[in-house]
């Protein structure tokens, strides 16, 4: 998307998004609204449409979720991935409250800012990893089906073509990441073919399913189930139906299990249930979100003596994608369970947060860590927003 009306300016919606004020009895919107006004306070950069990666901001500590060395140093803001956990976030407290304010952000601040990313000159065009006016940098499918997934829940709302539009484009990139070395599935950079991840393929899956539900385009729905039967023949752990992290070319498996590769994949069920009526996805999706609560999830009590299974400690983001497979799932079972214990979690957190800023430690849920942090991550800031937002609306 290229040309954005700018509905306000930056210091009106910053007023907006600054005078929320706490009810006596708050609920989740509020803490998401209330943690979106620190975020923006001290996270977005002054005169542009960016956020700094971390607070306090330090240029000189590394990156290391990149597929190669991080390189920028000097004046650095935060790369695509943690930008675009803004978008998510503010996604989600617009569907939750219906309040327009947070749709004007997106149009007046994410969307621009997104622009800053956008390479044209490489073909087919996409978001790479950080600003074009550094020069090319590494582009990752991961990354723009995030921001696919986005752009189309941001349509669904409002209606935008120009949101379908980008979420089309995107796919074109997804699509020529695919190949037939390993039977198939998605790498996960464009510049760095050496793996195909489930954070790559799972969703994929989920937008695919998800365009095809809003254009009812065939090719949609069928690359949608072929990368859903590879992920799941290729990446898949038969003993727990949880899955590895990625497939080299060599034929090596990572075997490390993240949350939000069994996350999407439990979405991506759901969808196909939702889509085809075969009860054999939704006794998938049932199965996965068990063994995500066994595996994730942990025993503890509170300082009320209050017994849940509460998240274990880990990327909070991750989490947050995990949330996404549990809402879809609930949406069609109905079983609380699950999202009780997603709620118990994240009030406990909201409650021992002693931090005077209000932002989140970063990987830390009731289990504190020995370490004190002196950075906060935006992305967990992002992700912590996203969950309170879709907690708030799950009655």
């Amino acid at each position: 998307m290229k040309k954005y009306i700018l509905i306000m300016s930056i210091g009106v919606l910053f007023f907006l998004c600054g005078c929320h004020r706490e009810k006596s009895n708050i609920d989740f919107s509020d803490h998401a609204a209330t943690l979106l006004d620190s975020t923006l306070a001290y996270y977005k950069v002054p005169d542009r449409n960016l956020f700094y990666e971390t607070f306090p901001k330090r240029d000189g500590d590394l990156v290391t979720y990149l597929a190669g060395a991080d390189t920028i140093r000097k004046n650095r803001v935060a790369y695509l991935w943690p930008t675009s956990g803004m978008f998510s976030a503010l996604n989600a407290l617009l569907e939750t409250t219906g309040n327009q304010k947070y749709e004007q952000m997106i149009q007046s601040v994410i969307l621009p800012g997104l622009e800053c990313y956008y390479d044209s000159l490489r073909v087919p065009a996409c978001y790479q990893s950080y600003l074009t006016e550094s020069g090319k940098a590494d582009r990752f499918y991961d990354d723009n089906l995030w921001l696919g997934l986005d752009f189309l829940d941001l349509y669904k709302q409002t209606g935008d073509s120009a949101c379908l539009a980008s979420a089309r484009n995107i796919w074109s990139f997804i699509e020529s990441g695919c190949d037939s070395i390993l039977g198939g599935g998605v790498y996960w950079c464009e510049q760095k073919k050496e793996s195909k991840n489930t954070c790559s393929n799972a969703p994929a899956v989920v937008l695919a399913l998800k365009l095809y539900s809003v254009t009812k385009e065939k090719h949609f729905f069928e690359i949608g189930q072929k990368l859903y039967d590879w992920t799941k023949e290729k990446l898949q752990d038969p003993s727990d139906y949880l899955y590895y992290d990625n497939l080299t070319l060599d034929g090596q498996v990572n075997k490390t299990k993240f949350p939000y590769n069994a996350g999407q994949m439990l979405q991506a069920s759901v969808l196909l249930y939702n889509l085809t009526k075969q009860n054999s996805y939704l006794e998938e999706a049932q199965r996965l979100a068990l063994a995500c609560s066994q595996y994730f999830f942990e025993n503890f009590v509170s300082d009320d003596k209050k017994s849940f299974r509460a998240i274990k400690n880990g990327n909070i983001w991750f989490v947050a994608i995990m949330l996404r497979g549990f809402e879809e799932l609930y949406k069609v079972d109905h079983n609380p369970v699950y999202l009780n214990d997603f709620r118990n979690t994240l009030q406990y957190m909201w409650a021992h947060n002693a931090n005077h800023n209000r932002l989140f430690e970063d990987d830390c849920f009731v289990e504190k860590k020995n370490e004190n942090k002196e950075t906060k991550w935006l992305l967990t800031q992002a992700a912590m927003i996203e969950m309170y937002a879709r907690l708030a609306r799950i009655k």
